[in-house]
């Protein structure tokens, strides 16, 4: 009767002929490495202790320095979105300044200028989009809570995010202006990728 293998003895032997290939290895390190000084790029933005993108990628050597310029600029990119809060467009800016010095090109750096406008403009607009339809539910929001009392015998103050319908109406004009703004954040990160090539 024959020996039964054992998984790992089969996989073992699958992959025998298998090898490593070194550079391949190193290439994929160099590209992680790249993501971790673009991380710690963001994180020291906002304070003194500022990460030089420039001169880290003038430190690697000739043969790996497209690999970790990969690694900065894939998380650098990622980074490139529509904020949800006033925080976000700081560490949007960030990553545009970052993008500006992994690509180094000039019309990279109008660009992103002009993105930082729009992020800006785009926050005004939410806020100011969010109080008028707020203030266009309103009355629809005080029959609710006048049938609600009727109902109950208690007064009850209702939050609008807590009504199905407002939620609905909400999320349809808000994406609506979202949209507009999207289709600039991916213009932007399209040009991004054509640059660095």
């Amino acid at each position: 009767m024959g020996r039964i293998k054992s998984a790992l003895e089969i996989a073992m032997e699958r992959t025998e002929s298998v090898k490593g290939d070194k550079r391949s290895i190193h290439q994929f390190e160099t590209k992680q490495q790249g993501k971790r000084l673009a991380n710690e790029f963001l994180e020291s933005a906002g304070g003194g202790n500022a990460v030089s993108l420039e001169q880290e990628i003038k430190k690697t050597s000739a043969e790996q320095r497209d690999a970790f310029r990969q690694g900065i600029f894939d998380v650098l990119l990622s980074q490139i979105a529509l904020p949800v809060s006033p925080e976000d467009e700081k560490r949007i800016e960030a990553a545009g300044k970052g993008l500006q010095a992994v690509i180094g090109d000039n019309k990279f750096a109008a660009l992103c200028k002009q993105l930082s406008q729009y992020i800006a403009r785009y926050m005004s607009e939410t806020q100011q989009y969010d109080a008028a339809l707020r203030q266009q539910y309103a009355p629809k929001l005080r029959q609710k809570e006048e049938e609600f009392a009727r109902r109950t015998g208690q007064q009850i103050r209702l939050d609008p995010f807590q009504d199905p319908e407002f939620v609905a109406y909400y999320n349809q004009n808000m994406n609506a202006l979202k949209a507009n703004y999207r289709q600039i954040v991916d213009q932007v990160k399209e040009q991004a990728v054509s640059m660095f090539r």
